[in-house]
């Protein structure tokens, strides 16, 4: 038995999420049917990052265990099948003790805000349009208070038994052209709608609703109502993740 490492980029609107859900067209379900239809057999895939309903990729990586597999064949297979909101973009064999998952050091996301007053009908599956002109370096104050390891529960949704705990490396918001801004963010790893969170948070600051500094007695609070607005996801992208 060998282990592979699939890199994988995908649009996500059509699709409720990442993880398989019964009766749901979701990322992992199509592509593991994909390789079970492949491969002859059921295959089990470990991820690097669930994303949620909406949420696109350009750099997800997947690993799975299988025999006898020519990599560059299945890769053409795989994406012959998955149809055209899925590609796989490198299929390659790799040791047996790498996890997309566990392996992993690093996830980076980005996401991109549309101030202009107009929007543009050809981003509205992967721009958020807020239609107003935002206080950014407010919000870049904002995000100051974030870098750093901390208890990310205001940010995230609670799952029983699990710690919010992360460690986010770099946070920075950037201008673009035509009034958009984009939010780059890396951390360890990423609790369910902490960047959806994050980017809510800035866009209240960035708006007048919350201060700046009101980010540290956000994050002390632990506290999911003490942030008022969660992002959509179809401005997130999980851009690359690093092992």
């Amino acid at each position: 038995m060998s282990r592979y490492r699939l890199d994988l980029a995908y649009e996500g609107t059509g699709f409720r999420g990442y993880a398989r859900q019964p009766g749901l067209r979701t990322i992992q379900g199509e592509l593991e049917d994909a390789l079970e239809r492949v491969l002859g057999g059921a295959v089990e895939t470990a991820v690097a990052g669930r994303t949620d309903a909406g949420v696109h990729a350009r750099g997800q990586v997947v690993s799975f265990d299988a025999d006898g597999v020519d990599p560059r064949r299945l890769r053409r297979s795989l994406n012959g099948i998955v149809g055209a909101e899925i590609s796989v973009k490198e299929l390659v064999e790799v040791d047996v003790d790498f996890d997309a998952r566990f392996s992993a050091k690093w996830r980076r996301y980005r996401y991109v805000v549309d101030q202009s007053s107009a929007a543009d009908p050809l981003d509205r599956h992967r721009v958020w349009h807020v239609g107003r002109e935002l206080d950014v370096p407010a919000m870049r104050s904002a995000i100051a208070s974030i870098i750093g390891e901390h208890d990310f529960s205001s940010f995230c949704r609670a799952i029983e038994g699990k710690t919010n705990v992360r460690r986010v490396e770099e946070a920075a918001w950037n201008d673009l052209k035509d009034g958009k801004l984009e939010f780059w963010i890396r951390a360890n790893a990423f609790c369910q709608q902490m960047v959806r969170s994050v980017v809510g948070f800035c866009y209240d600051v960035g708006r007048g609703f919350s201060q700046a500094e009101a980010a540290e007695s956000v994050l002390a609070a632990r506290d999911r109502s003490a942030v008022a607005t969660v992002a959509p996801p179809h401005g997130l992208t999980l851009w690359e993740v690093g092992y």
